[in-house]
């Protein structure tokens, strides 16, 4: 008869990226959680980017004597231990206090990168004087070059190796919930918002504490509080230009010396030019997570054509939708190098701060090894399309 052992445990942390987005809704005001959990309009981009994977089904061969598969990648001319490393996101720290810091350490512990963004809360100084390797920035092309060039030179001086540049936000999506709740451009602090904040006495805390709540490199990197945060906000938006071209970018290849990727990619020809015309090392497809423009494609489903095109002579990295390990097995068999994870890590960050960060991603390395056991799948690098089957009735 079998023995069975019954344990209280005071750390009942959660078990799946779902289980931290539970705990993250019930730990995060209404107006932060419509920032880190909405997307544009109707959702349905937002929403096609995780269902975009149940049109898949992984092949499993056995008896292949396989027990410790390979999840290491070179992405971006850094070594990782796994194909997964943290896609840059804004206002890091409305999740948590630690914000950018806590991403960049988790990813150092799990042996891979996180991507900086430039709306973060900690400056690129800050985060790489607590880190002990090199990480990524994200650069939105902005027109004022003298801004876009000294970012690009703090970047370079304080060791960011490879820069993301995300071309996908000429104007800011229609993210309804966010207005709603008061996360506009201005932002708007209602009533209803603060009373909402309040019944969050643990956030409310760490946001009068340590005031972590703008974007910083927008303002001045003194500043500090409710107004600093709404100021960056504005300076964000004063920032964005719809008449930005492939000659922005160009100008940003020639200044910058180390890997540089085009981030928001949904197109082929798209991602053509930008290896072949701007010499880009790779491009991200991405559609920022469903917050732009809703009703595009799915990141899954822009994914083999944009391999097909660019992925012999660039890297073809992936962003959008990834919930579980398998999400990612998927992304590298439609010809990902490697995969962005946004959304997740902000759950694990706003319930456990850093060790939660670190726990998503060893949720995900986990699930992936188990599942590339169970396939019988050596290595990643060896995953293509002839690992998967389209599901039933789907016509994938």
């Amino acid at each position: 008869m079998a023995n069975f052992t019954f344990q209280l445990s005071r750390d009942a942390r959660p078990i799946s990226v779902e289980g931290y987005r539970r705990a993250a809704r019930r730990r995060l005001p209404e107006m932060v959680w419509a920032y880190v959990d909405g997307g544009a309009d109707g959702l349905v981009t937002m929403t096609a980017n995780c269902s975009a994977f149940d049109r898949w089904r992984l092949r499993q061969r056995c008896l292949t004597a396989i027990t410790t598969p390979k999840l290491g990648r070179v992405v971006a001319g850094t070594a990782l231990e796994m194909p997964v490393a943290l896609a840059p996101t804004g206002i890091t720290a409305m999740s948590h206090w630690s914000g950018d810091v806590a991403v960049a350490r988790a990813a150092e512990r799990l042996g891979t990168r996180s991507v900086l963004s430039t709306g973060s809360s900690y400056t690129l100084e800050e985060v790489a004087g607590r880190c002990r390797q090199n990480h990524w920035f994200q650069l939105y092309p902005f027109g004022d070059k003298a801004k876009v060039g000294d970012l690009m030179k703090r970047a370079e001086r304080q060791g960011y190796s490879a820069l993301f540049v995300t071309v996908d936000v000429p104007v800011r999506g229609n993210r309804e919930r966010e207005r709603e709740t008061g996360m506009a451009v201005p932002v708007v602090l209602t009533p209803r918002g603060m009373l909402d904040a309040a019944r969050h006495p643990r956030w409310w805390w760490a946001w009068l504490r340590h005031k972590r709540v703008a974007a910083i490199h927008y303002i001045e990197a003194s500043a500090s509080g409710p107004s600093a945060g709404v100021e960056s906000v504005r300076a964000q938006e004063r920032y964005m230009q719809g008449d930005l071209s492939w000659d922005d970018l160009r100008w940003m290849r020639d200044h910058w010396r180390g890997p540089l990727y085009v981030k928001g990619v949904l197109d082929p020809d798209d991602a053509a030019r930008a290896v072949d015309e701007i010499g880009a090392d790779g491009v991200v497809v991405s559609n920022h997570g469903g917050r732009q423009l809703d009703r595009t494609l799915a990141t899954l489903e822009a994914l083999p054509a944009i391999a097909d095109r660019v992925g012999d002579r660039a890297e073809v990295l992936f962003d959008g939708g990834v919930r579980r390990g398998t999400d990612v097995l998927i992304a590298l068999a439609l010809g990902a190098r490697g995969v962005f994870i946004g959304r997740p890590y902000l759950y694990g960050l706003a319930v456990r701060g850093e060790e939660g960060v670190a726990d998503i991603l060893s949720i995900l390395k986990d699930d992936m090894a188990r599942a590339m056991v169970l396939m019988g799948c050596p290595d990643v690098a060896a995953l293509d399309r002839s690992w998967l089957f389209p599901a039933p009735g789907t016509g994938a």
